[in-house]
This record gives C-alpha cells, sequence and structure tokens, in this order.
C-alpha cells in the first residue's frame, strides 16, 4: 500500500501542473498518444542532498547520441504510419517521449505522466484532481533500455494495464508474466545469452574464467543463468564480481587488482556501458593486455567503452549483438535534424550543442561540464553540416536497437489496426465484441498485441510468444581496428541461433578473429595445462575441478584428445599402444600350424603316426612268424590303430579351435587311449592266466578265444564312450577367446566341465593302473612269448606322463594348454610304441634267427624248467620243515637230482608213435612233469 501512496501524491501532483512531468521532453498531440522512454544521457550528477532547502532534480550527464538515435528511430516510425494511407488511415498518432537518463529515478518520474490520464477501480484517482480531458491518455509505453529502469516503470504502469513495449531490456526476470503482466519486448532474453556465452567459452576450450555483472536487475540473473550454464560444463568461475557505475575509485582499483592477479584471462561481463566503463579506464590506465572479454549485448557495442583509445585493451573483445535491420528511409530522416526544424523534439537542441561542442542561443549550457572547466563554448551558428561530423547518431550501418524501436511502434500500430478493422461478433472482448478505436483504452490494446501476428515491411512475421517477447537469433561481433583512422570496427565473425538444433546453434568464423587486436592463435585460459593424449586429469584436493594434475592413463585404456576427463577402456579385443593415445588390435594366439612350436608337435606326430604304420606293415608282412603269432597279432593289429588313433587325435589339438575341434578332440584322444590300453590289458592278462595255470584245460582255451577278447576290449572301451556321449549332451565344449591376458587374445577351448574331462582321464588312467599290475606279475614269463617287461615300463612311463599333466595343465593358459595335452598325448604314445613293438620289429627285421619255433620252444622249456624246479624246491622245503617238526629225525637231507630228458633221450610210445616232448624234472621223492605243446592245432591257446 505504500508504492500507492507514493503514486497517488505523485500523480496528484502531475496534476496540478500543466507539464504532467519532465520539462524537456518530445512531445506532439494526436488522437492516440504513445509514450516513449530512452536514455538521451548516461547517468546522473552525484550530489549530495543535504535537504537544507527544498531538493532539486538531479541533473543529467554524458549525453548519449545512440539513445537520441533511438528516439528519433520512434518518431520516424509514428510519422511513416501517419503519412501512410494503409495502416490507421484518419487517425493520427501523437508522442510524449522522456530522457531516462538511464536511473530509475528519472523513468519513474517520467512515467507517472502515462499514467496520469488512466483509471483502475482499485484507485479512485477523481478524489484527488479531475485531470480528465486535460490531455489523451497514453494507451502503450516503447521503452525502457536498461532492464532495471523497465521492471520499475513495468511495476508502475502494469497498475494500469499499460502495454510496455522494451526495445532493449533483456533480463530474463522480466518473462515473469504474474508480476509483470503488462510488459512486452521485442529484444530476446538473457536467458538464450548466457547460454550462448556459455557456448562461445566451451567452444573455445576454456574452462577458468572471471565472471562480472550489474549489480541490477540486467546483471544479476543474467550472470546468475551463466554460473549454471558453466556448471553444467564443468567450466570454473574463478572470480565472480557485481559492479556498478557508482562504485568508489577504491573500490575500482581493488576489483581491477582482483583481475589482475587472477589467471584467469577470460572475463565475461553483464553489464551496461556504464556500468563498465569505470573497470575498463582503470584497466586501461593499468596497460593490461593479456585479457580476453566477453561483452554481453548491453554494452558490446557501447560508444562509452568502443574507443580506439581503448582498444590496447579491448581489441578483440568478442561480444553479442542483435541482428541488424533495414529501415527504409531512415539515414535521410537522421540527417535532417537541426534545432530550427525540430520544434517537437526539445532534444535537439542539446544534441546540436554536443555534436558541434557549441550552444545556441537561448542555452544556458555554456560550461563544459565534462571537463569541469570555466571555459565557454562558442555560440552555434545554425548552419552547422550534420553529415560533416562522425558521431554514433550517424552510425545507421548496423540498425540494432533502432530497429527494434521501430518495430516497437509499428506493432502497437499494427494493433490499432486491427481493433479499426475488427468485425463485430468477431473481436477478442466480451460476447465476441471489438474495441471503439475513438474511446479505445490502454488495455484493450494489451489485449490486441497478446494476440498479434503480422508481417512487417521486411517480410518477418512479428508475433509475441509466451514470454511476451519476440525470437530472434545473435550476431556475434569482433572488435578490430580499423587501419583507416583507428576507430574501432565490428567485425561479424559469427552468429548463436536460439531455436536451432542442439549441437548446432553456435557457428564461429576463427579466421576472422583476432585475440587482443591483432594475434591469431587463441589465448589460453584453463587453471591447469592441458593433458595431452594419453593422458587423463587427475583431482587435486581443495581445488575446483578445473584445476587437475595430468595422470597417465592405465594399461588397457586410452584417451585420443587434449585434456580427457577419463581414459577410455579398450574394447575386448584390442589393447592400448604404448603411449596409451590409441588402442590397437590384439595378437590373436592359439596353438597354431605355422608356429616353430605347432610344427615341430606336428612332425613328432606324424613321425609317430608314420612309424606305427611301418610297424603295422612290418606285422602284416611278417604275420605268419613266431614272434608275431606269438604275440597274438590280431590284438596286435588292433593295438597298432589304437596308437595310429592316439598319434592322429594329437593333431586335432593344433590350429585354430572350432566348436567341432573342440567337442572332438577330447573324446578321440580318451577313446584311442582306452582302446590301447584295453587290448594290452587283455594280451597281459591272457598270458598272464595261462602260464600260472599248472595245467591248462579246454575251459581256459574256450574262455580266452579271440571273441571274448575282442568283447572285453569293446566292453572297456564302451565304458569311455559313454563318458564322452554324457560329456557331450550335458556341457559340450566350445571354443572359447580369453581376453584376460594384456595384448594377447588367446583362442582355446572352454571344456565344458572339468568333472567329465577328470572322469575321461581318471578312467584311462585306472585301466592303465591294472594294466600295470597284470604286466607286473607276468615280467619273468618268456620273453619271446609276452613284452611284460617292456609294458611294465611303458606304464611307468605313462603313470609319469599323466602325474605331472594335471599341475601343468591347470598352471599353463592359452595355446600352452593345448601343447600340454600334445606333449602328454605324443609321450604315452611314443612309449607304448616303442617299448611294445620295438624290440619285435628289431628281432623280425635284424634278428631272425630268434624269430624261429625252435628259439621259441627252447626260451619256453627253459621258463618251464624254471618255474619247476622252484615249485618243487618250494615243495621239498615245505615236507622237510613237516618232518622235522613230525618225527624230530635228525638224518641228512636226501639227494636230489634233477634230469631233463628232450626228443632224443625219450624211448617211443608203445604204440610206435613219437611222443610229445615232456621235459620231466625228477627230485629225490618224485617226479614233476610239464607237458607244453606247440602243435599247430594248439597254438590259439599259448599265444600271446
Amino acid at each position: 500500500m505504500r508504492i500507492y501512496l507514493h503514486y497517488l501524491v505523485l500523480l496528484s501532483y502531475t496534476c496540478i501542473i500543466s507539464t504532467y512531468g519532465p520539462p524537456q521532453r518530445a512531445q506532439k498531440t494526436g488522437d492516440i498518444l504513445l509514450g516513449g522512454l530512452f536514455p538521451i544521457h548516461f547517468g546522473v550528477a552525484s550530489k549530495d542532498q543535504d535537504l537544507a532547502a527544498r531538493p532539486e532534480s538531479t541533473e543529467c550527464v554524458r549525453y548519449n547520441f545512440r539513445g537520441f538515435r533511438w528516439l528519433q528511430a520512434m518518431i520516424f516510425a509514428i510519422e511513416e504510419i501517419n503519412n501512410s494511407s494503409v495502416l490507421l488511415p484518419n487517425i493520427t498518432l501523437g508522442y510524449r517521449i522522456f530522457d531516462t537518463c538511464n536511473t530509475v529515478a528519472k523513468a519513474l518520474e517520467a512515467s507517472l505522466s502515462f499514467v496520469a490520464q488512466n483509471k483502475i477501480d482499485s484507485l479512485n484517482l477523481d478524489e484527488f484532481c479531475n485531470c480528465t480531458g486535460n490531455i489523451p491518455s497514453t494507451i502503450a509505453v516503447v521503452g525502457a533500455s536498461g532492464s532495471a529502469v523497465s521492471t520499475a516503470v513495468a511495476d508502475l504502469v502494469g497498475l494500469f494495464y499499460i502495454p510496455q513495449i522494451s526495445y532493449a531490456s533483456s533480463s530474463r526476470l522480466l518473462s515473469n508474466k504474474n508480476q509483470y503482466k503488462s510488459f512486452m519486448r521485442t529484444i530476446p532474453t538473457d536467458e538464450h545469452q548466457a547460454t550462448a556465452m556459455a557456448a562461445i567459452i566451451e567452444h573455445f576450450q576454456w574452462n577458468w574464467v572471471i565472471a562480472i555483472a550489474s549489480d541490477d536487475e540486467y546483471g544479476r540473473p543474467g550472470i546468475e543463468k551463466f554460473e549454471n550454464e558453466m556448471l553444467q560444463r564443468d567450466i570454473c568461475i574463478h572470480l565472480n564480481e557485481l559492479i556498478s557505475q557508482y562504485l568508489d575509485e577504491s573500490e575500482i582499483r581493488s576489483l581491477a587488482d582482483r583481475i589482475q592477479n587472477s589467471t584467469a584471462k577470460v572475463i565475461a561481463v553483464f553489464a551496461s556501458g556504464p556500468d563498465i566503463e569505470p573497470l575498463i579506464k582503470e584497466m586501461v590506465r593499468r596497460n593490461i593486455t593479456d585479457r580476453v572479454w566477453l561483452a554481453s549485448e548491453a554494452w558490446a557495442s557501447s560508444s562509452l567503452v568502443a574507443k580506439p583509445e581503448y582498444l590496447d585493451v579491448m581489441g578483440g573483445t568478442i561480444g553479442f549483438a542483435l541482428r541488424a535491420g533495414y529501415i527504409p528511409g531512415f539515414k535521410e530522416f537522421l540527417q535532417q535534424v537541426h534545432p530550427k526544424k525540430s520544434t517537437h523534439n526539445e532534444f535537439v537542441r542539446e544534441f546540436w550543442e554536443e555534436t558541434f561542442n557549441c550552444y545556441l542561443e537561448d542555452s544556458l549550457r555554456n560550461e563544459d561540464s565534462e571537463n569541469g572547466s570555466t571555459s565557454f563554448r562558442p555560440l552555434c551558428t545554425g548552419e552547422e553540416d550534420i553529415t560533416s561530423v562522425e558521431t554514433p547518431y550517424l552510425d545507421y550501418t548496423h540498425l540494432r536497437i533502432s530497429y527494434n524501436v521501430y518495430v516497437a511502434v509499428y506493432a502497437i500500430a499494427q494493433a490499432l489496426q486491427d481493433i479499426l478493422t475488427c468485425t463485430p461478433g468477431k473481436g477478442l472482448f466480451a460476447n465476441n465484441s471489438c474495441a471503439d478505436i475513438k474511446k479505445v483504452e490502454a488495455w484493450q490494446v494489451l489485449k490486441q498485441l497478446r494476440h498479434l501476428n503480422f508481417k512487417n515491411s521486411m517480410g518477418e512475421t512479428v508475433r509475441f510468444d509466451e514470454g511476451s517477447e519476440l525470437s530472434g537469433n545473435y550476431t556475434i561481433i569482433n572488435w578490430h581496428r580499423s587501419p583507416e583512422d583507428g576507430s574501432v570496427l565490428f567485425e561479424e565473425v559469427g552468429y548463436y541461433s536460439m531455436h536451432g538444433k542442439k549441437g548446432g546453434r553456435l557457428f564461429i568464423d576463427k579466421t576472422k578473429i583476432l585475440w587482443n587486436g591483432y594475434l591469431t592463435e587463441v589465448p589460453f585460459s584453463n587453471c591447469s595445462e592441458d593433458c595431452e593424449p594419453g593422458t587423463r586429469k587427475g583431482i587435486i584436493e581443495g581445488m575446483p575441478t578445473c584445476c587437475f594434475e595430468c595422470t597417465e592413463c592405465s594399461d588397457g585404456e586410452y584417451s585420443d584428445h587434449k585434456d580427457a576427463s577419463v581414459c577410455t577402456k579398450c574394447p575386448n579385443n584390442s589393447w592400448s599402444n604404448g603411449n596409451h593415445t590409441s588402442c590397437f588390435l590384439k595378437e590373436i594366439e592359439f596353438l597354431s600350424w605355422t608356429e616353430p612350436f605347432g610344427i615341430a608337435l606336428t612332425l613328432f606326430a606324424v613321425l609317430g603316426v608314420l612309424m606305427t604304420s611301418f610297424v603295422m606293415g612290418v606285422f602284416v608282412k611278417f604275420r605268419n612268424t613266431p614272434i608275431v603269432k606269438a604275440s597274438n597279432r590280431e590284438l596286435s593289429y588292433l593295438l597298432l590303430f589304437s596308437l595310429l588313433c592316439c598319434f592322429s587325435s594329437s593333431l586335432i589339438f593344433i590350429g585354430e579351435p572350432q566348436d567341432w575341434t573342440c567337442r572332438l578332440r577330447q573324446p578321440a584322444f580318451g577313446i584311442s587311449f582306452v582302446l590301447c590300453i584295453s587290448c594290452i590289458l587283455v594280451k597281459t592278462n591272457r598270458v598272464l592266466l595261462v602260464f600260472e595255470a599248472k595245467m591248462p584245460t579246454s575251459l581256459h582255451r574256450k574262455w580266452w578265444g579271440l571273441n571274448l577278447q575282442f568283447l572285453l576290449v569293446f566292453l572297456f572301451t564302451f565304458v569311455q564312450v559313454m563318458i564322452c556321449v554324457v560329456w557331450l549332451y550335458n556341457a559340450p565344449p566350445a571354443s572359447y577367446r580369453n581376453y584376460d591376458i594384456d595384448e594377447i587374445i588367446f583362442i582355446t577351448c572352454n571344456e565344458g566341465s572339468m568333472m567329465a574331462l577328470g572322469f575321461l582321464i581318471g578312467y584311462t588312467c585306472l585301466l592303465a593302473a591294472v594294466c600295470f599290475f597284470f604286466a607286473f606279475k607276468s615280467r619273468k614269463l618268456p620273453e619271446n612269448f609276452t613284452e611284460a617287461k617292456f609294458i611294465t615300463f611303458s606304464m611307468l612311463i605313462f603313470f609319469i606322463v599323466w602325474i605331472s599333466f594335471i599341475p601343468a595343465y591347470f598352471s599353463t593358459y592359452g595355446k600352452f594348454v593345448s601343447a600340454v595335452e600334445v606333449i602328454a598325448i605324443l609321450a604315452s604314445s611314443f612309449s607304448l610304441l616303442a617299448c611294445i613293438f620295438f624290440n619285435k620289429v628289431y628281432i623280425i627285421l635284424f634278428k631272425p634267427s630268434r624269430n624261429t619255433i625252435e628259439e621259441v620252444r627252447c626260451s619256453t622249456a627253459a621258463h618251464a624248467f624254471k618255474a619247476a624246479a622252484k615249485a618243487t624246491l618250494r615243495h621239498s622245503s615245505a615236507s622237510r620243515k613237516r618232518s622235522s617238526s613230525v618225527g624230530g629225525s635228525s638224518a641228512s637231507s636226501p639227494s636230489s637230482s634233477i634230469s631233463l630228458k628232450t626228443n632224443g633221450n625219450e624211448p617211443d610210445s608203445p604204440s610206435g608213435q613219437r611222443r610229445s616232448h615232456r621235459p620231466r624234472v625228477s627230485f629225490g621223492s618224485g617226479t614233476v612233469t610239464l607237458s607244453l605243446s606247440f602243435e599247430e592245432a594248439r597254438k590259439n591257446s599259448m599265444q600271446l
């Protein structure tokens, strides 16, 4: 309520005076009145009011030529509309324009004249004064420029629903329609500008910056949005400062000290020209030239800062500017300004005096207030040529704010045109009614503006979005020094599209940018030096995230660009190179046919196959010789075939593992070895049973017939086959790529079930153990009939190999797993081949004299003699012990004699037939006879 009372008091005061507002103005009557607020001056004189007398109005200082050009743009647009036969025919627009002096107080003082003739239900102004009828109501306001000023004006005119269209206020706070319900603008909000500025910093890969903002409604929200954008991009702000044009010199020097001592080289500024000017002057005085300035739109092209004498420090500044527009005829209008011609514009007189540094006859401004001296200006002749001087007023090459003013006026005029041409029943008001153009009120114009949609003279669509603002783009400019006169040139180097796709909104042509006015290399503004490829950023405790140390990537990780936050893990099939800048494909390794180790194993396997084939050929060729017959040639053939399978199965372990080879190799190895050991077991056990039997009978010969031997081999092998079937059904092996080893991919076989593999090898070893037992028992049988000693030795080698295989298998990896198993297979196979067959082949090929029936008989007879003698001696010893214990006789042991009678000494049988050879062993107490027959009909009962 307090602010309302203040407004009412001031409003009643304005009703008393006839001028309604500050005396200096641009004013012209008309059927409909528009208000205007422009910063004709940059500020007010700092003057302490001690209130000893009536306070005087503060004086505005430092003339703003650009602000006056903006004012001229509004007047030009109104006159152009009044001269138009299409837009608002028979209706004249008037205007009342005031100077805000870039301050809130002056703006509110001027704004009170706009609300003097407006009414609102909550304020009964007629109780204070009857102001109605003095002057027309102001139905819309164009302005103001600064966001802080527009915020204060919006609070006031919003009470009366007077539409306010700003041409330069970009604060995002003004987008709050609940608080500023009648505010609109023809400039984009700072929401986009802050994002664009952060995008530029990210584009040049800076991460250590200084942020400076005006301490007002423009700077604070803008820098707040900027901070959020920087946080999302992991960019750090070293210093965050607020400034104002009214800061003390000591505060300015202190701020300059902090900037000078900072390691950040990029300074982002959200401020107006007057607010940043004192700091720029101090930086110029100190000649701090190694900084990059990022300028918001409010000062990017400000005449206060963009001066030739500042370019040594400010050269290379990157700023945002609104998209320039074209106003036909505006150039000529600006050149026609003259004090005698512009009777409705009181600001022209001061403009003329400031432009030509003179004073008019009726002017009291004869003292150079800027220098503070008593020197007087010369008298203006009135014949001065405005085109002969260079001022920001005539800089119409890039009409940005002026164009926004022009669009704002035309938007109001188009809204009035829509009211004028409204068809009853299709209006925007109650019951679809239309407003009366002759009695139109501000709130009706506001309603029409919210639904505005038209094309201007440039063919652009003009409509206000939900935030009551026009969409647009930013042009990015770079401050250059003109080679002609040394003035400031605003070179366009890119743009920022607010509604473009993400990642494609910013475009910058780096080749056009001159840093610090003359450099082409992008300056460095990071807390830490960039980390080279192959390293990553490491956190330094107690420091911001932008300050880091470079840490080398771990093995298997890489970074291929500078300043990487993390190292990227190489794919499974790759490994990092020596400097960790990229990944290379891992070398794929397996037990290859082409590598020396694989070639050696292959040669040994082939050698084993050839040697086994040779032995089999020898046995086939000499199949009717006693040695071959005595070694059970049918089982020997099967044994040699199984050895061929053993040697061949080792070849499946060589080469790149495939699913089918992984599933084939272990069963092939296991079944081959079981078949081999089964043959040896059956052979050894048969001979042992025959030779240990005291009297070979038909039962023995029938029991150990050839068919039964093959049946036993089949049964033993069938058990191993079933183990393999169950294994392949439940957990079949498959090829597997092992990526766990650095720089190498081992292609191996995943066995599927180690338990199944254990059963397979365990069963083989069990049969080998049984075979070893029988071979050990039959080690003293005739050497020509059995190879028991060699089988025993081969089984010992077999156990040594496979006992050593188990720890070797589980302690190796990659291709060496297959190599270990191949070596075990080859060693076992060679031991069996050599121990069982090499001695026989040697006799067959090189000692044929020993491969005769007589040699076999002698060997057998000698073995029988030894066995019978040992048995008789054991029997005699046992008898003497029994006799001694029973009779107690002390007689000496009886003498014994041993005689062996052969064919020549034995008499013929009574039937006259030659008797069989019966070696006879005689002892003192009796005779033991062992009958052996080598007749062809009985050979199968004695063959090994």
